[in-house]
């Protein structure tokens, strides 16, 4: 009996459960199988430790000391006289492992009433999706995950036929920033392509006129381009009526998205035509962010850049022009062609300065967009478009503006994530307020909202006609880049290339590719690919119904 007791509360006292066992200590020596059988490991979904942590339970069976052919069956009457010997610690935890039980079983039950839950997040949190955790979970089916996303779909279709937005009036556009429609008139030279005027130049002649440009403190190339400009600057002054004036130009065209989708590599093979003539700056992003003080929202508002500044972005352009208005003098008039352009991938989507502006507006929908000034300032501006497979412009955009801690896993749970955070906000907002929602911008792990294209389409073509946008893929752009870059040319109504020039751009090496490290983590998992697709599938085929274009539904991407 003494030998009994003590075989039989060893293993009692040390995991707190009572259990029924036969065991042979053959089988605890020789079975290696037998052996794990006996170590059970279960994991719970809670919450956000769903499919990631193991969760170890009460039954362990590593440690038993027994005898050799000893079959032990459960006698609860024997335990009575030794409950003594149990000591306090081990009593309470006992409890507690039961209450925590009874607790997971009543917030599962509350679960299926759809009311809440006691320990994990709400419903509307919880990820109805599998969350692989190793690359062998790429071939994990996603049955589940199509599911439930199928269900957001259906949110998402019902959702994506809205009234188009009211266009705010043209007053209460200037209203916003009298000085910027003061420095640009409502009417430009005729006879010049470019939209170009003429402005007063009143600094005494000795005068730097870049000596403030807040871009020149920011960018050393635009910087050795002003210093360019200055030497020749008095010689590109007109005169009349014994006043000097500089000729000021806009972009005649920009690109204006998106992000990770060859806006760079375009924008640098149209430097190549010889009536293009660029500022050295990409992407000044001032309608976006700059005019308002911003360069990086998380850094807060710093210091406005003028729009005198902006306007010298394009000088490079204007001198050009300038020179070809004086040597027509003799009485030629034959419009000068150079023509000029930007291409900030921020100014199709980002509007977030309006929050930044006025804190109560951070979950409303902005009250102007950026599309709203240029069109007021510039209603004959041409629009260019470039975007690809929202899916793979997605990790794209991961690996490239994320620095450490990445792998395709990883990429996994923050689209997960980020699905999860747009599905709560389209239970309580319109699908277009969602979109341009800066605190759920702001909280998504991966830029999910930049891939849906469609919304921000619609809101351009409330200010610019269909005509003056032109809208391109990145695949086509990879597979037939000369075909579209002629489209371009075309879009832009400037001359053709001569064969050398165009030999040239088409050999000009990629720009902006990914970078070696980035490519050595490999695709993104298969099961990620479907449940993105599926999410895109609704947006994608309302771009392709109002671009009347099939491509754009990336079917076969």
């Amino acid at each position: 009996m003494t030998l009994w007791k003590n075989n039989f509360l060893a293993p009692f006292l040390t995991y707190r459960l009572c259990f029924y066992v036969s065991m042979s200590r053959t089988e605890y020596k020789h079975g290696s199988n037998t052996q794990m059988d006996y170590n059970y490991i279960h994991t719970f979904p809670m919450g956000q430790n769903y499919g990631r942590k193991p969760i170890r339970t009460f039954l362990d069976f590593r440690h038993s000391n027994l005898p050799e052919t000893l079959d032990l069956k459960f006698a609860p009457w024997l335990l009575l006289p030794n409950l003594r010997s149990i000591s306090k610690v081990k009593v309470v935890s006992f409890l507690m492992g039961l209450t925590l039980m009874f607790l997971i079983m009543a917030s599962y039950i509350l679960t299926w009433d759809r009311k809440g839950l006691l320990l994990t997040p709400s419903p509307v949190e919880l990820r109805p999706v599998f969350v692989p955790t190793c690359t062998a979970a790429a071939h994990v089916s996603s049955e589940n995950t199509l599911i439930d996303i199928k269900l957001l779909v259906n949110v998402i279709r019902s959702k994506l036929e809205y009234t188009p937005r009211k266009v705010p009036d043209e007053k209460d556009v200037t209203e916003t920033d009298s000085h910027l429609f003061s420095v640009i008139p409502r009417h430009f030279l005729p006879g010049i392509k470019s939209p170009c005027w003429y402005e007063e130049f009143s600094d005494e002649l000795g005068t730097d006129p870049y000596r403030e440009n807040l871009f020149t403190l920011r960018s050393k190339s635009f910087k050795t381009l002003c210093d360019r400009l200055r030497a020749n600057f008095l010689q590109h002054l007109h005169q009349r009526d014994g006043k000097l004036f500089r000729l000021r130009c806009l972009p005649f065209f920009y690109i204006i998205g998106q992000p990770k989708c060859g806006t760079t590599d375009l924008f640098h093979r149209l430097l190549l035509h010889p009536e293009m003539k660029f500022n050295t700056m990409k992407e000044p992003h001032w309608w976006t962010r700059k005019r308002f003080g911003y360069i990086r929202f998380k850094d807060g508002f710093q210091e406005s850049f003028p729009v005198k500044d902006y306007l010298d972005l394009f000088d490079l352009a204007a001198q050009k022009i300038q020179e070809v208005i004086s040597g027509n003098s003799s009485g030629d008039h034959r419009a000068p062609q150079f023509i000029t352009g930007e291409a900030s991938a921020s100014t199709m989507w980002d509007n977030q300065a309006w929050s930044y502006l006025d804190r109560e507006r951070e979950e409303a929908e902005p009250p102007f967009l950026a599309q709203d000034f240029i069109h007021t300032v510039q209603p004959g501006a041409k629009i260019i478009i470039m975007l690809r497979d929202p899916v793979e412009r997605l990790y794209s955009d991961y690996l490239y503006f994320k620095t450490a801690n990445k792998s395709a896993e990883v990429f996994h749970q923050k689209v997960i994530d980020s699905v999860q955070l747009f599905r709560t906000c389209l239970s309580e907002r319109s699908l277009r307020s969602c979109v341009y929602n800066t605190s759920l911008s702001n909280s998504m792990p991966v830029r999910l909202n930049l891939g849906l294209y469609i919304i921000f389409l619609l809101d351009w073509l409330t200010v610019f006609q269909r005509e003056q946008i032109l809208v391109l893929r990145l695949e086509d752009y990879a597979a037939n880049l000369k075909g579209t870059i002629k489209k371009v040319f075309d879009f832009l109504s400037v001359s053709p290339l001569s064969e050398q020039a165009e030999s040239a751009l088409s050999k000009r090496p990629m720009s902006n590719t990914r970078r070696a490290a980035d490519r050595n983590l490999g695709p993104m998992l298969p099961v990620t690919r479907d449940f993105l697709r599926e999410f895109h599938q609704p947006f994608n085929q309302k771009l392709a119904s109002v671009l009347d274009n099939k491509a754009f539904l990336w079917s076969t991407t």
